[in-house]
């Protein structure tokens, strides 16, 4: 007989409760779960990902930098002609160049401050250069010639170089231009009044108030010791016969430096026509060209002495002096005529201790040299002005054959 309690039925209820354990304890976990999931929504089990339902716990929003501020560009000054920064160093402005007309003329670089001092590039800068030390070349007009390979040559031996009287690679290295080739020359009233026609015979030119200049063109040509010729070509557009005031010309750019003391002596070369001073440790202060007397036994050789000085001058107009003119012949007594630049004598005159002979201007510079004289000494007026300034009365005077 089986013992109670032990047989099939019985465990069959000991399985149902203890299923009935687990179920409650898988109740209660599930239970727990939920409550823990609700308590923490944002921490999902790794195995387990998060749903679509589920709500997302917002971020903060990124932190942006401030924009960083970008410098507005400034604005281009107004453009203002012809004005020179106080804060800034002067610099030249260059000026507009002529068209070259002439193969005499050459091509002229745009210069500044800074291109200067600077060996010549050209014939034309080399006489301009000669002139600026006094070393006269004649009426500048960028050709060559005799008047201008004198003055080479004078420079030549005040440099100690070989007299060749060529612009060689030498002289052309010694021979420095110091400043710009041209200036601007404004035509003022004063200019246009001066300007006066000029009388064709003695007798009207000592009628005149005075022997002024015919042109504005040959003024001009006088200030800027050249050639008419090459004024021209540097103002091509200009109308000469319509020059007005305030109208702006290109020129050469030429004075002679001032003198620091008077010359010792003269020294006049007649072969060669050319008029040297010197000082006393027979430096050379000046040449220039000059004209000479046409008849030999006008041309006093040896040592004269200077015994007058008269700057702008009137002249004694003697027939006795022109037995050549039938005019001369027929007026038959002395005249006086008025100073001016085309006065005979020009604007100079250093009389010498020989009677009837001086050194002087002349009213066409640009022939001196290649024109004789009635025995004088004839100077460019630009030279002649100069050559005042040099001597003294007394000071001897040594002509050359």
């Amino acid at each position: 007989m089986p013992i109670l309690g032990t047989g099939p039925s019985k465990r069959r209820s000991r399985l149902g409760d203890l299923f009935a354990v687990l179920l409650l304890l898988a109740i209660v976990a599930g239970l727990g779960w939920l409550w823990w999931h609700q308590k923490h929504p944002g921490k999902t089990s790794k195995l387990r990902p998060a749903t679509t339902t589920q709500t997302i716990k917002q971020l903060p929003p990124p932190v942006v930098p401030p924009p960083v501020p970008v410098e507005k560009p400034m604005e281009p000054p107004p453009r203002v002609t012809n004005a020179v920064s106080v804060s800034s160093p002067p610099v030249e402005i260059p000026k507009p160049l002529p068209p070259v007309v002439s193969s005499n003329v050459p091509v002229l670089p745009t210069a500044v401050a800074a291109d200067f001092p600077r060996p010549v590039r050209s014939l034309l800068e080399a006489q301009v250069a000669l002139a600026r030390r006094a070393l006269s070349p004649g009426s500048i007009d960028g050709a060559i010639g005799s008047q201008t390979r004198a003055a080479l040559a004078a420079f030549q031996r005040s440099e100690n170089l070989f007299a060749s009287g060529a612009l060689d690679t030498n002289t052309r290295a010694q021979l420095t231009l110091d400043a710009p080739l041209l200036a601007d020359y404004v035509v003022t009233t004063e200019d246009l009044a001066r300007l006066q026609p000029l009388g064709k015979t003695w007798l009207a030119k000592a009628q005149q108030s005075a022997l002024e200049y015919e042109t504005i063109l040959e003024l001009v040509a006088e200030k800027a010791h050249a050639h008419p010729a090459l004024i021209q070509k540097l103002n091509p557009e200009v109308n000469w016969a319509k020059v007005s005031a305030e109208t702006v010309l290109k020129i050469t750019d030429v004075d002679y430096p001032e003198p620091d003391a008077k010359a010792a002596f003269v020294m006049i070369h007649l072969s060669e026509r050319f008029l040297e001073a010197f000082d006393a440790a027979t430096n050379l202060l000046a040449h220039f060209p000059c004209s000479i007397g046409a008849h030999f036994d006008k041309r006093p050789v040896g040592e004269l002495k200077v015994k007058a000085i008269a700057p702008n001058p009137n002249y004694t107009f003697d027939p006795a002096v022109f037995p050549e003119s039938p005019e001369a012949q027929a007026i038959g007594h002395k005249l006086i005529l008025p100073p001016g630049p085309n006065n005979p004598v020009g604007v100079a005159w250093i009389g010498l201790d020989k009677p009837g002979y001086g050194m002087h201007g002349t009213p066409g510079p640009e022939q001196v040299g290649r024109t004789e004289s009635h025995g004088c000494f004839r100077l460019a007026n630009w030279d002649a002005e100069y050559l005042v300034k040099l001597v003294w009365v007394g000071m001897p005077v040594e002509v050359m054959p």
